[in-house]
């Protein structure tokens, strides 16, 4: 069964257009204007082993909020939508992941219920086009059109792309790991019999 599918989102802010693989090979074709997101994007398909295509076009003239912000929505809503009713999933994933003097730690769980823990604070207001504090309402964003329960901490601060590029990698590890098929699962992974 195919877990592909696209998402469309316009609004006067925002239009983007999102296609999602979860069983991909890591190929990504991104562009939100926003450089460091789009270098961000990229790497979480290619360490997720998700193919991911991503092409906004938003208000930038303003800030990066409303692009960022919207393509977490949109990305959430593609991983829950590409999961179907998650018969078979693992449900949870975890990674501590080291980027040279950084290490984060990411772990999640597709329930369907959103909460989202992180305190993403950061030395600098930008990284490239992004403003940092942006990292931090994107994955509130993917929390909640998932329904993902999402945790990130920092356990160890410094370079701040390296920080924010080890979330990314992280969450992508932690997302593959989630939505791999167990064949011992043969219904959901609940007691409650649904996801």
């Amino acid at each position: 069964m195919s877990r592909t599918t696209t998402v469309n989102r316009k609004t006067k802010e925002t239009n983007i257009e999102l296609t999602l693989d979860i069983d991909g090979n890591g190929e990504a074709q991104v562009n939100t204007g926003i450089g460091f997101l789009d270098h961000m994007l990229e790497s979480f398909a290619k360490h997720g082993l998700f193919d991911l295509k991503v092409k906004c076009d938003g208000d930038l003239i303003v800030d990066s909020h409303h692009t960022v912000e919207d393509i977490g929505i949109v990305l959430g809503e593609a991983i829950k939508k590409a999961l179907g009713d998650k018969t078979g999933i693992t449900r949870y994933g975890s990674c501590i992941l080291p980027m040279d003097e950084s290490l984060v730690l990411v772990s999640l769980d597709l329930s369907g219920r959103p909460y989202y823990v992180g305190d993403l604070e950061f030395d600098v207001d930008k990284v490239g086009y992004l403003d940092t504090e942006m990292v931090q309402e994107f994955f509130y964003a993917i929390s909640y059109s998932c329904g993902m329960n999402l945790h990130i901490q920092i356990l160890r601060s410094g370079n701040t792309h390296h920080v924010i590029e080890a979330i990314f990698k992280a969450f992508a590890k932690a997302l593959d790991r989630a939505t791999i098929n167990d064949p011992r699962i043969s219904d959901v992974l609940s007691t409650k019999g649904s996801l």
